[in-house]
């Protein structure tokens, strides 16, 4: 048979085919998307897994007149592929390419950009609350996966569309994943009714017998009467149903002409509708099913031969950290780690395995996770909570009110502190140290490598008086020892690693070595720069920057964080707030206020000049616009962008 995806312009060329061809075109999508990220890197089980759902949602419905809001976003590669992407498909989440997630500014088709969990449901009650106040009739649809059930955003959603009764369908995706297997009560639930698919069977079969026997209507209201009572007795507790919304399933997920019949007849039907399907994730690439973990988020690999584990020669920051607690855990029992849904991501697999009874793994709900820990740490616990940059901004209230008001000693271990790629603007973790420092009771610490990571994860343990962070980037870190015995480190003290009279860089966490390069390359060009580990954001070294004041005609910051209120802010409060002596110029390098896009995280920070090239370079055009002589810079604050 010849392909049929090389002529799929968009989703309505979806519409003339046959039921056999949808299904050849169904293959055709789930080895172009093996073949492609197998060359690029990216999100895949979760796309194989939907590929049946997603020619059946392009088939029955019409997009962009039909809404169609995705969830997270890792299982909408066939979406892209069937609305007109394929050509550029190559390009995926490299720089200037197509996004790993939807977009809306990529496509008419991205109803809505996600990258982060549980959000469809709410943004789809939206959009049909839209449609209703001009009085249209498109449909609206949600697709969620039963992870992201487990975050309480997706209840509000439920909650407020059953409140409404508003034309809308949400598909529930269950493959008992997120990234890792599915915890908790939800989890156990939905497995309850997976498991219980004789009650639906009952259902239709009764409702049919009696509508077919005389009188079949009355025999129908009084079934409807028993409906509840049948259902607690097969499938107790339907909790959908109670939410307003009429449920269907569980469907196979990968029978596509079943999928396409239930969508064609509950797209007609009145108010919340519910269809819940079960998928294996990875589906139709052997390597993926047998571990769905492993390949849901992938760099390039051998299709033929599957991911090749290499211990890397370097570890990578979540390593240590992961190491590090272990360690510390295993003298201190009071000790436990926290996780939203992703224990190996944040590199604690280590504490699951070994201290099971101080592991805990909350599901994809980061604001519980933190009022969590604040309870355990009322109790007398030392709670390590374990967490994304990205994914703690959606638990700061919870961190402000439930932990640092109460002076409460939880630890957060912030990882993917700044630029991370491949993965764009919803991952990038560039906002933490200006959130965090704005907070009272909260230290805010950067390691500049593996080690001092260590020590600080060693000095917020030993804090009884209030929260602490220590934020490390995505990656390998600088191969430095790690022998020593984590031990706590004075707060607020700073430490100066190079000398030198014309110009002082004061750099936090990743920023510290490419300065330590660059004042190097400075120092054989004449130029002699101080190179300054701050170490902490919060609280700043005043002693230090008060000498250097004194001291320098140009101050450098540099930081892996937005501008605007992140760590170079803090340094000129500091010198507005305490009358320092001394006017030097301050440029002040780091993130410009704007969203990063896409791209490799080498190229993203030699954009940026945030690399030691690009750090070099900074420091000569700004000595070169103050004249010859550093000494006559005068006392004007720039930024970097």
């Amino acid at each position: 048979m010849d392909p049929l995806l090389p002529g799929i312009a968009g989703p309505d060329d979806l519409k003339s085919l046959s039921s056999e061809q949808l299904e050849q075109l169904c293959a055709e999508l789930r080895e172009y998307i093996i073949t492609s990220v197998s060359r690029s890197g990216g999100h895949l089980g979760a796309s194989l897994g939907v590929i049946e759902l997603t020619v059946a949602l392009h088939r029955v419905f019409s997009t962009p007149t039909d809404k169609i809001v995705w969830d997270v976003g890792h299982q909408a590669y066939g979406h892209k592929l069937l609305t007109g992407r394929r050509d550029r498909f190559n390009t995926l989440r490299r720089k200037d390419g197509i996004a790993g997630f939807p977009k809306q500014s990529e496509s008419e088709h991205d109803m809505f950009g996600v990258g982060h969990a549980s959000t469809s449901i709410s943004a789809a009650v939206g959009f049909a609350a839209a449609r209703d106040s001009r009085q249209e009739k498109h449909s609206v649809v949600a697709v969620m996966g039963d992870g992201a059930l487990t975050g309480g955003l997706a209840y509000e959603g439920l909650n407020n569309a059953g409140q409404l009764g508003t034309n809308l369908i949400v598909v529930l995706n269950d493959n008992k994943m997120s990234i890792a297997p599915n915890v908790g009560a939800i989890s156990k639930y939905l497995t309850r009714i997976t498991s219980g698919k004789s009650y639906v069977r009952l259902e239709a079969d009764v409702w049919d017998l009696l509508g077919s026997l005389p009188h079949g209507g009355k025999a129908q209201v009084l079934a409807g009467r028993i409906k509840e009572s049948l259902k607690q007795l097969v499938v107790p507790t339907i909790l959908f149903e109670e939410l307003g919304f009429k449920y269907f399933g569980p469907l196979d997920g990968h029978d596509l002409p079943l999928l396409m019949r239930t969508l064609e007849a509950v797209r007609k039907l009145p108010g919340p509708i519910l269809v819940h399907i079960s998928t294996e994730k990875g589906k139709g690439y052997r390597f993926a099913e047998q571990d769905g973990q492993r390949y849901h988020g992938v760099g390039k690999f051998d299709k033929a031969e599957g991911i090749k584990v290499v211990k890397p020669a370097i570890p990578a920051y979540t390593s240590v950290f992961g190491e590090a607690l272990c360690d510390l855990a295993a003298k201190d029992s009071s000790i436990h780690a926290i996780t939203a849904a992703m224990p190996s991501g944040t590199g604690l697999t280590g504490m699951r395995d070994r201290f099971p009874d101080r592991f805990h793994d909350v599901g994809i709900a980061e604001g519980h996770a933190v009022t969590f820990a604040g309870g355990m740490a009322s109790d007398g616990c030392k709670p390590v909570v374990a967490v994304y940059s990205t994914f703690l901004q959606r638990a700061v209230d919870h961190l402000i009110h439930d932990v640092a008001l109460q002076k409460l000693p939880v630890v957060f271990a912030v990882d993917r502190g700044g630029l991370v790629g491949e993965d764009g603007p919803t991952h990038h973790g560039v906002f933490d140290y200006t959130y965090l420092r704005m907070v009272p009771n909260m230290v805010v610490m950067a390691p500049r490598d593996e080690d001092q990571l260590r020590h600080m994860l060693a000095t917020g343990l030993a804090r009884n008086d209030g929260p602490s962070s220590l934020r490390y980037p995505r990656g390998s870190g600088c191969g430095v020892d790690c022998s020593s015995e984590p031990t706590p480190i004075p707060l607020g003290k700073s430490e100066t690693l190079a000398t030198g009279a014309d110009v002082c860089l004061l750099a936090v966490g990743s920023m510290v070595q490419p300065s330590l390069v660059a004042a190097e390359q400075l120092q054989a060009e004449g130029l002699h720069c101080e190179v300054v580990d701050m170490r902490f954001i919060k609280p700043l070294d005043e002693d230090l920057l008060a000498d250097v004041w004194q001291r320098h005609r140009l101050v450098v910051t540099l930081e892996e964080n937005s501008i605007a209120g992140g760590f170079g802010a803090a340094v000129l409060e500091w010198a507005a707030l305490s009358g320092a002596v001394g006017a030097p110029q301050v440029k002040l390098c780091g993130i410009p206020d704007k969203f990063q896009e896409h791209a490799s995280r080498d190229e993203l920070l030699a954009a940026l000049k945030l690399d030691a090239v690009g750090i070099a370079e900074t420091v000569r055009e700004t000595v070169a616009l103050a004249g010859t002589d550093v000494e006559d810079a005068g006392p004007q604050a720039q930024s970097a962008s």
